[in-house]
């Protein structure tokens, strides 16, 4: 039984391993044998030393152990927005059931790393894992250079290759290229594209990583049909569905109105269609819309959304296998590609 002195420093605060200790007649380390190493005591200890940690309501530090070992079990998914914003994009619900799959098989629990006051960086040294997976910064930004300089492993996604770490990412290029040669090909010749907002300092400083292959997807289809970009309305817009409503009203507002808008956002082009039918245009009868990445909700959307597949949940179950794979040290993944694919629907005909 625990003794009053005992009882009332658990009392006092937090019951310690001194506490069950003192409460069971034994050493801290018998009772870290207990919890970490039973082989090393006597069955009769271990019963002794954990009935008087049930009835002081002790548990070990199991954080703080891991720490100390050097391990936590535990893999970041280090975001590059705040997480209110990634919570409202379905993309990455896929994503990280692909990656929850992985983590689950193998022991690990996963974290969400969003930006610390508005700062990638300063979220890296305040989560305990034992690696990240990065998604969509670029590789020369500081969070690459600084996980290279603390040697954690790191898996790059939707970013440009690395030589230093594994990579996964789909074909932004050859999909956008083939939603806007789809277009081009019903006859659609005004075209307007509801782009992913690249940040502050574009396009002074180019496109990066899949928004710049995507555009240059859609430049491809746009020489084939002797047009150029300078033909495309761009509007840049962060992925949410309001801001894909926002731009559509301000898009269908010009003299010249688009008779197909390419979203490169499925989240995008479901804003696109909620503006369009409040302003009473009929899509795809006079305005087509399509979008990119085949959310679930595109199938059953309507009309049902024309939109480029890429396997999502895939590659965060590729991601996470080729982070845990670096953190046990076994043999390097290289660069993965994964496919895309056009999805005909409803949402997409040709012009009036």
């Amino acid at each position: 039984m625990p003794s009053r002195k005992a009882s009332s420093a658990a009392r006092a605060g937090k019951p310690t391993s001194s506490d069950v200790a003192a409460a069971a007649g034994v050493s801290r380390s018998a009772v870290s044998f207990a919890f970490n190493n039973p082989q090393r005591i006597s069955s009769a200890t271990r019963e002794r030393i954990l009935a008087a940690a049930e009835e002081l309501g002790y548990t070990p530090n199991t954080l703080g152990r891991m720490l100390q070992a050097g391990t936590t079990n535990s893999i970041g998914v280090l975001l590059p927005q705040r997480l209110a914003q990634i919570l409202e994009n379905p993309y990455y619900s896929r994503f990280l059931m692909g990656a929850g799959q992985v983590c689950d098989q193998e022991g690990y629990t996963l974290l969400l790393t969003p930006p610390l006051q508005d700062s990638v960086l300063k979220a890296i040294p305040y989560a305990a894992v034992d690696g990240f997976v990065v998604c969509g910064l670029e590789i020369d930004r500081g969070e690459v250079a600084e996980l290279d300089r603390r040697g954690i492993p790191f898996v790059l996604i939707d970013s440009d290759r690395h030589e230093g770490a594994p990579s996964v990412e789909v074909d932004d290029r050859g999909g956008a290229r083939e939603v806007a040669r789809y277009l081009l090909e019903l006859g659609h010749r005004r075209l307007a594209v509801l782009s992913i907002d690249p940040g502050p300092g574009v396009p002074a400083r180019g496109y990066r990583g899949p928004l710049a292959r995507r555009l240059a997807g859609i430049g491809d289809a746009l020489a084939e049909a002797g047009l150029t970009m300078s033909d495309v309305r761009l509007a840049e817009v962060p992925v949410t569905r309001t801001d894909g409503y926002r731009a559509t009203r301000e898009l269908m507002s010009a003299a010249a109105r688009p008779t197909a808008i390419l979203a490169l956002s499925d989240v995008l082009a479901f804003g696109a269609v909620d503006a369009l039918q409040e302003l009473g245009v009929d899509v795809p009868g006079e305005v087509s819309v399509t979008g990119f990445d085949d959310l679930a909700e595109s199938a059953w959307f309507r009309p049902r959304l024309t939109t480029v597949r890429q396997p999502i949940v895939a590659k965060g179950r590729i991601a996470a296998d080729f982070l845990i794979s670096a953190i046990r040290g076994e043999d390097q993944h290289p660069h993965q590609l994964l496919g895309t694919s056009l999805i005909v629907r409803e949402s997409a005909a040709k012009p009036a």
